[in-house]
């Protein structure tokens, strides 16, 4: 009944600690899945204030307007990132508002003028595809999904691009993509880098490196030196989606609420049981002593004891959280996938027995303490 038990409170912690990993990997993905891990933009502009020596100046001074606007250097600057070995990709862009016309509709946009083969490094558009192919020459362009809709187009169609100052351009729809977030269905419009240089009057421009990571949670790091590096502002992932981040955080405090509960509660059941155990072996323990046996020899007895139940029955709730995770996999709602890290694996049966060795400690002390004499006579 013990191993039972343990059984049990194993399988519920590898479950639930494998259904939350997931959640957090797929919520991870969708996140990551549209944007870079850390972006690098040119430092906003600032008003400066010349004062004449020996003066004071009394100003109240408006926040200056931010002009769209290139990055300087940004060649040197991305041939010096591209040699740095914890970035998986660096990608060059150039992004603004224009308008988008067909017939007598018009919409708001945001262009991003990529260089294809880096960009696909951090979003892999093909994933993402679902009408056309992913190409962009010179006059291709790429919209979300919800645009198209609100435009009424499909791949073949022509639309017309303006910056709203004199500069327009009809683009031919290539293909249409479906990132799963409204709002970036409904404005990204990626065209060829150099035709978004153009359109945006920022030619031989970019305004945004966006870069790939290793480690992604280790992105607000990795900000801080790349700002220190190129002296650009850098934005981290984490910073951008604070509230997933939050979410994240809570969801990991809770499972690890569980996983303690659950191990106090198995260790109790454990502990119970040998105390049963001491006091329902009294005369043996007894005997064992009177022939010789040492106190710390029956102390190894009992937490031998413990840490086998602690063991077998983490065996057992290993396979049968197995048997769970893949009858989710299999039948559940489909939403995300559970994996079963062998860490994970690992760590449950190190804490059953641990659980298993600590629980046994005060039976075995006790046992360990008893008079032979006192232990045979008890009836």
């Amino acid at each position: 009944m013990i191993i039972g038990g343990v059984a049990i409170g194993v399988a519920v912690i590898v479950f639930i600690s494998a259904l939350i990993q997931g959640l957090q990997a797929n919520l991870i993905e969708r996140t990551l899945g549209t944007q870079a891990h850390v972006s690098l933009h040119a430092p906003q502009q600032v008003n400066q204030i010349i004062s004449p020596p020996n003066t004071v100046q009394m100003l109240y001074e408006d926040q200056r307007a931010q002009r769209l606007r290139s990055i300087n250097n940004w060649q040197e600057v991305v041939s010096n990132l591209d040699q740095i070995q914890t970035l998986q990709a660096v990608s060059p862009m150039v992004s603004g508002p224009a308008l988008v016309k067909r017939g007598d509709a018009i919409q708001s946009v945001a262009i991003m003028g990529v260089d294809l083969a880096r960009y696909q490094r951090i979003v892999p558009l093909q994933d993402y595809l679902t009408q056309g192919q992913v190409r962009l020459k010179a006059d291709d362009v790429l919209i979300g999904s919800e645009m198209a809709k609100d435009l009424g187009v499909r791949v073949g169609s022509k639309i017309r691009l303006d910056n709203g100052l004199d500069v327009n351009a009809v683009m031919n729809v290539a293909g249409i993509f479906e990132l799963g977030i409204r709002e970036l269905d409904s404005r990204y419009l990626y065209v060829d880098l150099k035709r978004a240089q153009s359109l945006l009057n920022l030619p031989g421009g970019v305004t945004v490196i966006d870069l790939r990571i290793d480690d992604i949670f280790a992105a607000e790091e990795v900000a801080a030196q790349m700002h220190r590096l190129t002296g650009l502002k850098a934005d981290s992932w984490i910073g951008s989606n604070a509230q997933l981040m939050n979410a994240i955080s809570a969801q990991s405090l809770s499972t690890n609420m569980i996983i303690v509960f659950v191990a106090i509660s198995v260790a109790f059941a454990i502990a119970s049981v040998l105390s049963i155990s001491v006091v329902q072996r009294t005369r043996e323990i007894g005997i064992l002593r009177a022939t010789g046996a040492s106190r710390d020899q029956i102390l190894v007895i009992f937490l031998i004891q413990g840490a086998v139940f602690g063991l077998l029955g983490s065996v057992m709730g290993i396979l049968t959280s197995y048997a769970l995770v893949w009858s989710f996999n299999q039948f559940g709602p489909g939403l995300f996938y559970i994996p079963i890290s062998p860490s994970l694996i690992s760590a449950a049966l190190l804490l059953a027995t641990l659980s298993g060795l600590i629980a046994a400690a005060i039976p075995a002390r006790r046992a360990a303490r008893l008079d032979p004499v006192e232990a045979i006579r008890h009836v």
